[in-house]
């Protein structure tokens, strides 16, 4: 017991030593609380040696609660415990007792929870005890000035090694409590109230050291280095932030314009005065030529600019197979290969691949090979020459679309066919 109320004792000194030591830190939520508690207690059941048999009471009790900063305190409490024996042992008894106690405490940011370790000590009619103990709780606040205390804890006995349990229910009263935080930030911008010049700042918005917007008068130049910090909006502004101007919006500054009142839309020269050239001699003067330098050997129109025409360019591409078969002979022929340049160089062009077959046979068969055959085409424009195949389509034609309708063995080679055609526009310059 008297070791107990030293260590108490020392960590009270320690305690309140800590307390002068913090005062340029944070003041926590409340600096001190006293309250009342009950406690449901889970004794070990070897208890009392050598009877045994405690188990399940309950305990009354009060406790008192310093903080010294936001993170920590101590906390010592008194209670009566009352704890039953079912030990059919006939010297058997019920136990009752006071118990002592003192803990440190570790409070979780925005008081969240608390962890607590410290000493115990446990006086019942029979013997005796030490423990130490430890645990976790919470203050739940009601008011400013009371708390709900809720508590599930741990003892060890140090000389016998009985381990035991206990929860707890209390209220508390809240005294020298403060809601003052030393360095308030009332807009959350990260800035002290006591340096924020911006104290409403929108929630979001990126702030300087004064907590103001890093760019107030929006101009690209932040606030540290804005010599003319409310620049109209729209301005056009150099490094310092001041307004660059161009009265007659001619694109040459007011500093170097020789000519500044040019009408809207007159083409000037680097002098901001207005010229009647014609430079590149297409006949368009510069001061409304909107495509200055046009090669000579280029037709105009009004503005100034080359004239294109469209013209329809296309390639066609003939496969023709052996009787009874699809199987592609030449897949690396000039022709196929003309075929895929074409289709590379206008990607927006789209390709059907037309089989056929010959009039001899069965027409479903003849059907059936002229798909196989467009196909044949398809799957090799794919996987040997890369084309995406959502821009070529297959189809049969079997021996509805005959070029040749004699029997003869020429017009039969002939009708065994695949025939591809694209066409796409082009644009090219008029000459003059």
């Amino acid at each position: 017991m008297k070791k107990l109320t030293l260590c108490v004792a020392a960590a009270l000194t320690v305690a309140m030593s800590t307390v002068q030591a913090q005062e340029t830190k944070d003041a926590p939520p409340y600096d001190s609380w006293v309250g009342g508690f009950v406690q449901y207690y889970g004794a070990d059941i070897t208890k009392i040696e050598p009877i045994g048999g405690l188990g399940d009471g309950f305990g009354v009790g009060g406790e008192v609660g310093f903080r010294f900063d936001p993170s920590w305190g101590v906390r010592f409490e008194l209670g009566r415990v009352s704890l039953d024996n079912d030990s059919d042992d006939p010297r058997a008894t019920d136990q009752d007792g006071i118990q002592l106690g003192g803990d440190m405490m570790y409070f979780l940011e925005n008081d969240a929870a608390y962890f607590f370790g410290g000493l115990r000590s446990q006086s019942l009619d029979s013997a005796n005890y030490g423990l130490a103990a430890m645990g976790v709780g919470k203050h739940w606040e009601m008011s400013d000035t009371m708390r709900i205390i809720t508590e599930v804890a741990a003892y060890h006995d140090f000389g016998q090694g009985h381990r035991e349990y206990s929860a707890k229910l209390g209220l508390a009263y809240i005294f020298g409590a403060t809601k003052v935080v030393s360095n308030p930030d009332t807009d959350g911008d990260g800035v002290y109230d006591a340096v924020d010049r911006c104290p409403a700042t929108p929630v979001g918005q990126q702030v300087d050291a004064t907590g103001c917007n890093i760019d107030m008068d929006g101009d690209g130049v932040l606030n540290a280095q804005d010599q003319c910090p409310n620049t109209p909006a729209g301005s056009v502004v150099d490094a310092k932030g001041c307004e660059i101007k161009d009265a007659d919006k001619d694109g040459v500054l007011d500093a170097n314009d020789s000519c500044p009142n040019t009408a809207p839309g007159v083409r000037v020269n680097v002098k901001g005065c207005a010229v009647n050239l014609d430079t590149d001699n297409d006949g368009v003067l510069d001061s409304v030529d909107n495509c200055l330098g046009t090669p000579a050997t280029d037709k105009v129109d009004a503005t100034g600019c080359s004239v294109f025409e469209q013209k329809e360019v296309s390639v066609a591409l003939d496969m023709l197979f052996g009787n009874n078969s699809s199987i592609i002979t030449n897949p690396d022929s000039a022709r196929i290969q003309e075929f895929v340049a074409f289709m590379a160089r206008f990607p927006n062009t789209q390709a059907v691949i037309e089989g056929h077959s010959s009039a001899t046979g069965n027409a479903d068969y003849n059907q059936m090979l002229s798909e196989k055959r467009a196909k044949s085409v398809r799957t090799l424009l794919i996987n040997e020459y890369e084309l995406d195949g959502s821009r070529l389509e297959a189809i049969g034609y079997g021996v509805t679309r005959l070029k040749d309708t004699a029997n003869t063995a020429e017009a039969h080679r002939i009708n065994r066919r695949i025939e591809v055609k694209v066409t796409a526009l082009v644009e090219s310059k008029v000459t003059r």
